[in-house]
C-alpha cells in the first residue's frame, strides 16, 4: 500500500481539465490529486450495440485526457469495473483522505453516489461533490416560497434575474496542475475488454460561437447548418457551461442561452419530482389506454411510417445519432398522438439512439410532446406532418437527403394511419383518460 496522503478526483460528466469545479477544489484541498476514470460496468452493461458510438466518445476522450494529465507528469487511472467496487479497490490500495468529484443528477447516479458515499463512509473518508455542469441548479432558482417552478417563463425570468457575473466565472484550474500526484497508470481497458467495437460514427466538434447570433431565425429548418450540436459535448463535460453560458449571454440575440436554460429547467424538475422519468408529471396522463402496436412502432423506428417528415427524422437518428430538434418533436408527437403509443417507449428508443442524451431532457422532451409534463403542449396541439414540412422544410431539401425514395410513390410507402383519423382518434382516448 503506498503511505502518500492522496485526495482522488473521478472524473465522470467532465471530461476536461479547464475548468473543472470539483478538480479544481481537488487541487487546492492540501494534498496531491489523484485523477481518476470509470467505465461503470453497470451503464454498460445496459447498453445494446456494440458499436456504440457514445462508448467510442468516451473512450476517445479518456484517451486524449489520459494524455493531457501526462503532459503535467500525472496520469490518469482508468478503471472498467461497477463503480463501488472501483472506489473500494482504490481506498486498500492508497492513503485517500477525501474523493472529489461533480454532481450528477439522475437518479440512477444519486443511487450510486448513495453507495459509494455510505462506502467511504465506512472509513472516515468524505465524498465531497460539486456544481460543475449547469449554472443553477435545484433549488438555486425557486419560487418565493421555495417551492419549485414548473412553468418555464417564470423559471427562466428568475435565472435571469439571479445571475451574476461570479456565476459564469471559470475555475482557474490551470494554475494549480503541478498539485497532480506524480505517477504512471496502466494503459486503458481496450473496447474489445469491455465488449465493444470501434464505431464509424463522426462526432461534432466544439465551435458553437458562430450559430448564437441567427439562431432563432435558422434553428427550426433541419436542413440548414442552423444548430451547434454542442448537446454531446455538454452531456459528457468537454466543454463548461459557464463557458457557452458567458458567449452565449454577451449575445445581442438569447434564444441560444434560453436552450441552456431549458436543459437546467428540466434537470431541476427531474431533481424535484424524479417519479417523472418513468411516470407523467401530470398523473392523469397515466390513464391513456395506449394501443401499443409493435408493427407500428418498428415502423417509426425504421423511419417507413409513410410520412417523409417523421421518416426522415427517424434515419437520421439512426445513422448518425443525431435528430434535429424541431424534428424530434414531430416524431416524438406522431409517435404518441398519431400511432398512440406510449411516450416512455420512444423516449427508451431515443436513449439508445441519442449521442447528446440526457435523461431530463429527453424525458422532458417527450412529456412535452404528450402533453403529459410540465408546461407542456397542450393534448390537443397535434402537429400535422404534412403541414410542418411544408413549414420548415419547403425545398424538401431534408426530405432529399434522407427519404430519397419519396418522389417515386411506388416504392415509397403509403402512411400507416390516416392524420384525420389519428387526430380524432387521439382527442377521443385523452379526453377519456383526462375526465
Amino acid at each position: 500500500m503506498d503511505n502518500t496522503p492522496i485526495t482522488i478526483f473521478w472524473h465522470r460528466r467532465d471530461l476536461r481539465l479547464n475548468d473543472n469545479a470539483g478538480l479544481y477544489r481537488a487541487l487546492n484541498s492540501g494534498h496531491p490529486v489523484l485523477p481518476v476514470f470509470i467505465f461503470d460496468k453497470d451503464i454498460l452493461d445496459a447498453l445494446n450495440a456494440e458499436d456504440d458510438a457514445r462508448v467510442n466518445f468516451i473512450y476517445d476522450t479518456i484517451t486524449k485526457l489520459k494524455a493531457a494529465y501526462q503532459k503535467h507528469g500525472s496520469d490518469l487511472l482508468v478503471f472498467y469495473d461497477q463503480a463501488e467496487h472501483a472506489i473500494e479497490q482504490l481506498i486498500k490500495q492508497r492513503k485517500v483522505t477525501a474523493v472529489y468529484t461533480n454532481h450528477d443528477y439522475e437518479p440512477a447516479a444519486n443511487k450510486r453516489d448513495d453507495a459509494v458515499a455510505k462506502l467511504l463512509a465506512e472509513h472516515s473518508i468524505d465524498l465531497k461533490t460539486f456544481k460543475d455542469q449547469v449554472i443553477f441548479e435545484r433549488d438555486e432558482v425557486a419560487k418565493d416560497d421555495g417551492k419549485p417552478y414548473t412553468v418555464f417563463t417564470p423559471y427562466k425570468n428568475k435565472w435571469y434575474q439571479k445571475l451574476k457575473p461570479f456565476y459564469l466565472k471559470a475555475y482557474p484550474t490551470e494554475k494549480y496542475l503541478a498539485n497532480l500526484y506524480q505517477f504512471k497508470a496502466s494503459p486503458i481497458p481496450s473496447l474489445k475488454e469491455m465488449g465493444f467495437t470501434k464505431s464509424d460514427a463522426e462526432f461534432p466538434g466544439t465551435a458553437y460561437e458562430k450559430f448564437i447570433a441567427d439562431y432563432a431565425e435558422k434553428r427550426d429548418f433541419p436542413a440548414v447548418k442552423g444548430t451547434s450540436h454542442i448537446g454531446l459535448h455538454l452531456r459528457f463535460g468537454t466543454v463548461s457551461i459557464r463557458q457557452l453560458a458567458t458567449n452565449a449571454f454577451h449575445a445581442t440575440e438569447k434564444t441560444w442561452l434560453n436552450e441552456l436554460i431549458w436543459r437546467e429547467f428540466y434537470m431541476m424538475v427531474l431533481h424535484h419530482f424524479p417519479q417523472t422519468a418513468a411516470h407523467a408529471f401530470k398523473p392523469d396522463y397515466d390513464n391513456i389506454k395506449w394501443i401499443n402496436n409493435e408493427e407500428q412502432f418498428k415502423a417509426w423506428c425504421n423511419g417507413q411510417t409513410g410520412y417523409p417528415m417523421v421518416d426522415a427524422g427517424m434515419r437520421e437518428l439512426n445513422a448518425t445519432g443525431f435528430m434535429h430538434n424541431r424534428v424530434r418533436m414531430l416524431t416524438a408527437s406522431f409517435l404518441t398522438k398519431h400511432l398512440l403509443i406510449d411516450w416512455r417507449w420512444g423516449e427508451a428508443y431515443f436513449a439508445q439512439k441519442l449521442l447528446d442524451y440526457e435523461m431530463a431532457s429527453n424525458v422532458g422532451g417527450w412529456q412535452w410532446a404528450a402533453g403529459c409534463g410540465t408546461d407542456a403542449a397542450p393534448y390537443f396541439r397535434i402537429f400535422n406532418p404534412e403541414a410542418q414540412m411544408k413549414k420548415f422544410d419547403p425545398k424538401m431539401e431534408y426530405i432529399k437527403k434522407w427519404v430519397p425514395e419519396y418522389a417515386d410513390f411506388s416504392t415509397y410507402p403509403k402512411p400507416i394511419v390516416n392524420h384525420a383519423f389519428a387526430r380524432e382518434r387521439c382527442l377521443k382516448a385523452f379526453k377519456e383518460a383526462l375526465s
